[in-house]
């Protein structure tokens, strides 16, 4: 504020135009020392050209997004359509691969099927076969036992009927003996 009072006290005692045009040329000069970048500030008009100035570079940016938001929308819906499609294409080639699987499988299963009976049918029929070979095998062996026993019985009556004999001559004489 002293300053104020200064050059308003150096104005009033100035005696001419030329001296009071010299201080208010100092003035000047000693507020562009002391803001240097005052000719650097901008003014309302200025502002407000550039408030402008920014609004329609907004605009036009927002013009500019909604276009692209609206292009990658539409790309979007695109590549979800083309998506889809693809995912009923891989559906149908899988429920065609898990047919042809079963398919096969159901081959595969009745092969094994008749393998198995064809095996089981043959099992039997060996199982039969060994029933009747060890039914023959055990008729030889009761005819060998039969044959053994008969002649083991032959034999041991050949040996037990002297036997007697002997036992009964032999307390025979012990009885006479006594």
């Amino acid at each position: 504020m002293s300053s104020v009072i200064a050059l308003y006290e150096a104005l009033a005692s100035a005696p001419d135009d030329k001296t009071r045009a010299k201080v208010i040329a100092e003035a000047f000069e000693r507020l562009e020392e002391r803001y240097p970048h005052l000719p650097d500030l901008a003014t309302q008009g200025h502002v407000r050209e550039s408030e402008l100035r920014l609004q329609k570079e907004i605009e036009l940016v927002r013009a500019d997004l909604k276009a692209d938001i609206e292009q990658v929308r539409a790309e979007l819906r695109e590549t979800e359509l083309r998506l889809r499609k693809e995912i009923e294409q891989v559906r149908a080639d899988l429920k065609a691969n898990i047919e042809q699987v079963r398919a096969e499988l159901k081959t595969d299963i009745e092969l094994v099927r008749a393998d198995l009976r064809e095996t089981e049918l043959r099992l039997k029929k060996d199982i039969e076969q060994l029933r009747g070979e060890i039914k023959t095998d055990i008729e030889q062996l009761r005819g060998e036992l039969k044959t053994d026993i008969e002649r083991v019985k032959t034999d041991l009556l050949k040996w037990i009927v002297p036997l007697i004999l002997a036992q009964i001559a032999a307390t025979a004489a012990l009885v006479k003996l006594l």
